[in-house]
């Protein structure tokens, strides 16, 4: 009796893991297919800061970065990595084939972890003064300052140091709280970026906080070199727009020495769907070329084309300085 005994018990054992691996295995199952990978992606975590941030850098490589050793790159840094980094990575591609931008490096700042907040993280960083109309997250914003000294002193670093990053040449761009940074960014540290893309800002942040902040710029007499675009969607929230549209008539009466700017209100679009358009535009005219100087006049050059200017009383074409990528492979 006793072996039997013992039969019994070992299989009634072996029947139960069997069993209890069964379930396991049911309750998660291998992948059946494998996870799509951008190519030329990478993800770089970066150590905890002393406020206790974590960022996480997404970043997207041109098709030619492997194969030209030799070649330095202009940087789009993005906000809002964990949304806008897609978007970004995917338009180079298809502005690059039409000519209308150089190969960039895309580096778009986001956090580190799992299923996070991101809606009450960014807060923090994107929020120039403590948004009272965000109740009891207001206490979480108002630290764009210690942000942009990060972007400042440890990103760009970071970036310039460990890629083929071409430090002449830097945009900023972001979209809702990511514009408010952006233009808080460009009254602060105007030389940090070339080129500024301001999607949908929310300018009514803070009580019109950034409407004094710009005049004070103003008042300051400082020049601004920089190229900056803006936008706003024709359909979005009415005060929302509003505040928008009236940032952009301040803007538009100061004639800031040096400053290239276009604001687009993007027709029938809300505050989501216009970002696309906005980036996409913004990219394109950030990265125009310079104004060509032929005989005394000024035309403007259109990257990797030629336009008709007039020397010395004689036509020719003249050719923009900036150089492009080769053309890629029909899409």
């Amino acid at each position: 009796m006793k072996p039997r005994f013992l039969s019994l018990l070992l299989g009634a054992s072996l029947l139960f893991t069997g069993a209890l691996v069964a379930s396991e295995t049911a309750a998660s199952p291998a992948p059946a297919f494998a996870p799509h990978a951008i190519p030329g992606s990478q993800l770089r975590t970066l150590p905890r800061n002393a406020a206790g941030r974590q960022y996480q850098l997404h970043i997207a490589l041109p098709d030619s970065y492997a194969t030209h050793p030799e070649r330095k790159y202009p940087v789009v840094f993005v906000t809002d990595g964990y949304w806008d980094f897609t978007k970004i990575s995917a338009m180079e591609g298809s502005l690059v084939y039409d000519r209308v931008v150089p190969e960039f490096i895309t580096v778009a700042i986001g956090y580190a972890g799992e299923n996070l907040d991101y809606g009450s993280l960014r807060l923090w960083e994107l929020s120039p003064v403590v948004l009272t109309e965000f109740g009891s997250d207001a206490e979480k914003s108002g630290h764009a300052a210690e942000f942009l000294k990060t972007i400042e002193t440890e990103i760009i670093p970071l970036v310039e140091r460990e890629y083929r990053a071409d430090p002449s040449f830097r945009v900023l761009s972001g979209a809702s709280l990511g514009g408010l940074f952006t233009l808080y960014a460009m009254y602060t540290k105007p030389a940090l970026f070339n080129g500024y893309i301001a999607a949908t800002p929310a300018v009514g942040a803070g009580n019109d906080w950034l409407f004094g902040y710009e005049e004070q710029f103003a008042k300051s007499g400082q020049a601004l070199p920089v190229r900056l675009y803006a936008t706003a969607g024709g359909n979005e929230e009415p005060r929302f727009l509003g505040n928008i549209l009236r940032f952009n008539a301040q803007l538009q009466s100061r004639r800031y020495p040096g400053l290239a700017y276009e604001f687009r209100l993007i027709d029938g679009e809300r505050h989501a769907g216009m970002q696309f358009e906005s980036y996409v535009r913004g990219l394109r005219f950030v990265f125009a070329p310079p104004p060509l100087f032929c005989g005394g006049l000024t035309r403007l050059g259109r990257v990797g084309g030629s336009v008709p200017c007039v020397c010395k009383g004689r036509a020719r074409k003249c050719r923009p300085r900036l150089v492009t990528s080769p053309r890629r492979r029909s899409r």
